[in-house]
């Protein structure tokens, strides 16, 4: 969408200048399709996938239900809502992520029902897929588009935003930070998001459509609160400091590992922050955006893949979010060699440690370049 100055969204039009590129899509999508098809395979999940959703899901809920139960000392306590905070990342990752995708289930009842294990950890499944599936994955690091990359408080994701003064160290601070976003999502993010939307017209329901949605908005956080604060401490008189710093401890790793995760796929050397022109056009087809704009990275770290929910595979999840993360290992090879066959770079980090530094030195880029207005004028 480009955006106006009455706050409203006309949207951008993704062209293939010379049409040399427009073949790419259509071809490796066959080639993938016949993979399948070939393997006589669902592009849904499988046994592992629902494994790992028992799994994710255990890390999570049991040891809450062992913090009442047994009510540990408070070092005991802090490990047990230290796991629980890599079950909320896992999930998030892992689990409610493609369920919101439509690629965990050829149900759409079992992919809404899973879907909803993020209002479980604290969020929206309806602004999540306003921002993810709508934004990000159309607009693709498009500054004032793609919501992942607007700037966030003492942050700046893009070099088209205004640089402050303190942006020059925010590759010291950044982290911190990452550590409050699932925090901040819990408590304000979805309602401001939810106004937003509502405002610029991302959000095209009804008025009465939204009277409803935020009232479920507001009833599951209210929810969510309740279970993960007042039952412990009002119910299981468990010393409510315990609980606060447990719960900001639990929030603090999964809202860290979440961010960090999903900034090794955009923001790193490499991928490219296009602006449209004047017509709102992008210079790229959709699919080659994406390729231009999306880094994998550790493609051949089982566990990290496990974990993440193959988001290492960010190339993979771009072009085909509706197949199940699972099969990004095996697909990878043939999107990656159709690209090359049409001269579409494919871009990836060999290991996550070169793409966190990769991160690190893009943040201290981003806080020292002027805005490419500025740069230009």
């Amino acid at each position: 969408m480009k955006k106006t100055n009455d706050n409203k969204s006309t949207p951008l039009r993704f062209i293939d200048k010379d049409g040399s590129n427009k073949l790419f899509f259509p071809t490796v999508r066959q080639r993938v399709d016949a993979y399948f098809k070939e393997n006589n395979l669902s592009k849904h999940s499988d046994s592992t996938m629902v494994t790992k959703t028992i799994v994710l899901l255990s890390a999570y809920l049991l040891p809450f239900v062992a913090l009442l139960l047994f009510q540990p000392a408070f070092g005991i306590s802090m490990v047990l809502w230290l796991i629980m905070g890599f079950g909320v990342a896992g999930i998030g990752m892992s689990v409610m992520h493609d369920a919101n995708h439509g690629s965990y289930s050829a149900n759409s009842n079992v992919c809404y029902w899973i879907g909803h294990t993020l209002n479980l950890i604290g969020g929206s499944v309806f602004n999540w897929k306003l921002q993810h599936n709508l934004l990000h994955h159309t607009y693709t690091n498009i500054v004032h588009h793609d919501d992942d990359i607007e700037d966030k408080l003492v942050l700046r994701f893009s070099p088209h935003t205004t640089v402050k003064w303190y942006h020059k160290v925010q590759f010291v601070y950044a982290f911190l930070f990452y550590g409050i976003l699932t925090l901040y999502w819990t408590l304000f993010k979805d309602f401001i998001q939810f106004s937003r939307y509502t405002n610029n017209g991302v959000n095209k329901n009804s008025s009465t459509e939204n009277k409803i949605s935020l009232l479920k908005i507001t009833t599951s956080k209210l929810a969510y609160f309740f279970v993960i604060i007042v039952i412990p401490t009002v119910f299981f008189h468990i010393p409510f400091m315990q609980v606060f710093v447990g719960f900001l401890l639990m929030h603090f790793v999964a809202g860290l590992l979440l961010t960090v995760v999903f900034q090794l796929a955009h923001s790193v050397e490499g991928t490219s922050h296009p602006l449209p022109c004047s017509k709102g056009n992008l210079e790229n087809n959709w699919a080659v955006h994406q390729l231009n704009t999306t880094v994998n990275f550790s493609r051949d770290n089982k566990f990290l893949s496990w974990y993440i929910g193959g988001l290492n595979f960010q190339v993979e999840h771009h072009l085909f979010p509706n197949i199940c993360h699972v099969h990004y290992p095996q697909i990878a090879g043939i999107v990656k060699s159709t690209a090359e066959e049409f001269g579409i770079p494919y871009l990836e980090k060999a290991s996550f440690w070169q793409a966190l530094t990769s991160h690190i030195r893009t943040l201290r880029r981003f806080g020292n370049i002027p805005t490419i207005n500025e740069a230009l004028s």
